[in-house]
């Protein structure tokens, strides 16, 4: 009897690193996660997974692994490669998918984990007949993946897409990147908390904020839903600035839709009423109404990690 070929996924992000045997289906057959600041180098990484991979593959010998896909930060799908990620402490250009075939063997392909998310979207969730949208990927940093005419777009260099690195705010906060007030540094986990820790200082409003040493985005999300009033002013803030230059992506692509997915995406209902609002606001006429914003399907099945086995599965 023939095997089941299933792909194994791997998504690395800069908290966590997920990893699932997927088949053709979207259904994810074994699964695990490792804390990305637990592995000081991409060696040790590719080490200490490649290990993983061939026990757990003895394991599971009813499957054949037809490849490994990975959706990274900074993934370039046409080297293979992790190129200066700011959200990693991995430096430089590292070939992940050289490494990662010449440990296990494995046929390896790689690319950015927001285009990922986009594919995923495309093979198993919302997008299916759409062939023009944008997924923005809302966690430590945001990202983004592109599908124009049925195909997710790389541009020349492989890194097309980088709406996290665009401007949002003149001179602002400044970004792992480089740069000054790109777009993650507000719009992403790390961006809210920011928000709120600034409003904290500034703001005379009584909030459940206050009261802990320590937040996170979840925090803030859990306080606006106790009708806290500095995290609804947060969530207001962060989502007009996304709403902004959404605003700008749709009079470049005109896209069918918009999807948020990510950990700050599972509060939905209270992000994207104000950045759809915001969006249609600052658009042209000839666009206004004509792109919803929309949780992903897929927010509850790991869409980064389904978007790497796609690309192998495909």
């Amino acid at each position: 009897m023939d095997k089941e070929k299933i792909a194994i996924g791997i998504d690395i992000g800069g908290t966590n690193i997920e990893l699932a045997w997927i088949n053709k289906r979207g259904e994810i057959l074994h699964h695990n996660v490792f804390k990305t600041a637990d592995f000081i180098s991409a060696a040790s990484f590719v080490d200490e997974i490649s290990t993983y991979i061939s026990d757990t593959n003895q394991k599971l010998n009813e499957f054949e692994i037809t490849g490994i896909g990975i959706g990274a930060p900074n993934g370039n799908y046409f080297s293979g490669s992790i190129e200066f990620a700011p959200n990693l402490r991995w430096e430089g250009k590292i070939e992940l998918s050289k490494m990662f075939e010449n440990k296990t063997g494995i046929k390896t392909r790689l690319t950015n984990d927001a285009n990922a998310a986009a594919m995923a979207e495309k093979l198993f969730g919302a997008a299916r007949s759409m062939t023009n949208f944008l997924v923005v990927t809302l966690g430590t940093g945001l990202g983004s993946g592109i599908f124009v005419n049925g195909r997710i777009l790389y541009g020349s260099t492989g890194f097309a897409g980088e709406l996290g690195h665009t401007t949002a705010v003149e001179n602002g906060r400044k970004c792992a990147c480089g740069k000054k007030g790109c777009l993650e540094t507000y719009v992403s986990a790390t961006g809210i908390v920011k928000t709120a820790k600034e409003f904290l200082r500034i703001s005379k409003m009584e909030t459940e904020l206050a009261q802990k040493e320590h937040f996170e985005a979840k925090d803030i999300f859990i306080a606006a839903q106790n009708n806290d009033k500095l995290a609804l002013e947060t969530i207001q803030f962060t989502a007009k600035i996304l709403g902004k230059s959404l605003a700008d992506y749709v009079a470049l692509f005109s896209p069918e839709a918009i999807f948020l997915t990510g950990g700050m995406a599972k509060s939905h209902h209270l992000l994207i009423p104000e950045t759809e609002r915001v969006m249609n606001e600052e658009m042209l006429k000839i666009f206004k109404g004509s792109v919803k914003i929309l949780p992903s399907s897929l927010i509850e099945r790991n869409a980064g990690l389904l978007g790497a086995a796609a690309l192998v599965i495909k």
